[in-house]
């Protein structure tokens, strides 16, 4: 019996690990061939403006990943017509002196939904075979041959069996570079799904997407690692390698004064919302994340040929995880926040206080700030971004924040103190359970 979402958040670590490899071998999942050891890391560049903080990420941070994949160009399709919005990338030619330790890329045509028909030779498929050969081509003229080619359609799933149609034509289009189909968990249990993705060199499985709650008292995530673990079991059945993608982002909610769902945003422009409507924020958890890292490092099927990760951080993501947090997670380790506080005597008596946060994942949630003197009185004291102060006693002030959110690496600003002299300022942070005492 696989352990629930609460059985699993109880268990230690390596436990979890061991004990949900028990758990796929007893269901009759070690059927599968089963490998064990550490996993690749590829990770995607889906960004469509290729700003110098895009550039400066991919050339700091690329090497720790087997390749990168660039979001190359997107296909959407109006009264039958299709129409294509080409993303100018810039990625270094591997083995120049931007930087040699970068591999060549991979490039991903997005490919909006469409109804068919798909036909040999007809003008979609032309078309779409044309794009690829474009987009091929203008790799070279940049200098680099791509190392693979994916196809992200928005198949409905009554339609796999004419999607093959496109994927073999694209595939003879793209030879020699070898070219991959993204694939849902839902796929899987169709009957054409197999055939779909032999006729392909391999599939991404996307275990995350963002699904439409009702309400906001719907329990909703971008990645159930339950259902995580059992895709990858199912889609080892296939006999075709995979890789898993696995999400980085995250993205605000709305909802209405009665809880109806209003509507969705990550880095553009907030949903549009009424006064009395609220926002919720979902992110990747990191810890789950780890731990699936973690199991798949110590047991998985052989098909699957590694992870890739949506998306590769880069300076001024409202909504991703900083590049500590994926590259703590990438080593199968939880990370975690690390709050310090400090005081700045900005001139003799005037304190301006900053919360920092020293660690590898993102802080969320209520905090306190503590600080203490003496030999001096207080003159004035307030807070900032949220926070609020009172008086503990002589010589003690106390800031709190009950929704307090600092980013791994950020520093923010709280407040500040008067006092009548120059003295020594201790701070102490506040764990919740201090707070409420």
């Amino acid at each position: 019996m696989i352990p629930t979402r609460r059985q699993i958040q109880a268990i230690p670590g390596p436990a979890w690990a061991a004990l949900l490899a028990l758990a796929f071998t007893a269901a009759g999942c070690g059927r599968v061939p089963r490998v064990h050891g550490p996993l690749e890391h590829d990770a995607y560049v889906w960004q469509r403006d290729w700003s110098t903080n895009v550039i400066e990420s991919v050339a700091v941070h690329g090497p720790a990943f087997r390749r990168l994949v660039i979001l190359g160009a997107e296909v959407s399709w109006r009264d039958g017509q299709p129409r294509v919005v080409r993303v100018p990338f810039r990625f270094p030619e591997p083995g120049g002196t931007t930087n040699r330790l970068l591999a060549a890329p991979g490039i991903a045509l997005r490919i909006g939904p469409f109804p068919g028909p798909f036909l040999p030779g007809d003008a979609s498929t032309r078309w779409l075979a044309g794009t690829v050969r474009s987009l091929l081509e203008e790799a070279r003229r940049l200098g680099f041959t791509p190392s693979e080619l994916q196809l992200d359609f928005d198949c409905a799933e009554s339609r796999l069996e004419g999607y093959r149609v496109w994927v073999e034509a694209l595939r003879r289009e793209a030879a020699p570079v070898p070219l991959f189909i993204t694939a849902l968990p839902s796929w899987l249990k169709r009957s054409s799904f197999a055939g779909l993705a032999r006729s392909a060199d391999g599939f991404i499985l996307q275990v995350h997407s963002i699904a439409r709650p009702r309400n906001a008292g719907d329990p909703f995530q971008l990645c159930d690692p339950e259902a995580a673990l059992r895709a990858v079991e199912s889609a080892a059945r296939v006999g075709v390698p995979f890789r898993v993608a696995l999400p980085t982002y995250g993205y605000l909610v709305a909802f209405g004064a009665n809880g109806e769902f209003l509507g969705a945003s990550a880095e553009g422009p907030p949903p549009q919302r009424p006064a009395q409507s609220t926002l919720h924020e979902l992110s990747a958890d990191p810890a789950a994340m780890s731990r699936l890292v973690m199991t798949w490092t110590g047991d998985r099927p052989s098909a699957m040929r590694g992870l890739i990760w949506y998306r590769l951080p880069v300076a001024g993501d409202r909504f991703n995880w900083r590049w500590p947090t994926l590259g703590t997670v990438m080593t199968g380790h939880a990370p975690r926040s690390r709050l310090e506080a400090r005081a700045r005597e900005s001139m003799p008596g005037l304190f301006d206080i900053e919360l920092q946060n020293s660690g590898d994942a993102d802080r969320s949630g209520p905090v306190g700030i503590r600080a203490h003197w003496t030999r001096s009185s207080l003159v004035g004291r307030d807070g900032i971004r949220g926070f609020a102060t009172q008086s503990g006693g002589l010589g003690d002030v106390l800031f709190t924040n009950a929704i307090c959110r600092l980013r791994a690496g950020d520093t923010a600003g709280i407040g500040w103190i008067r006092l009548d002299s120059s003295v020594a300022l201790t701070l102490e942070v506040l764990s919740p359970p201090a707070l409420r005492d």
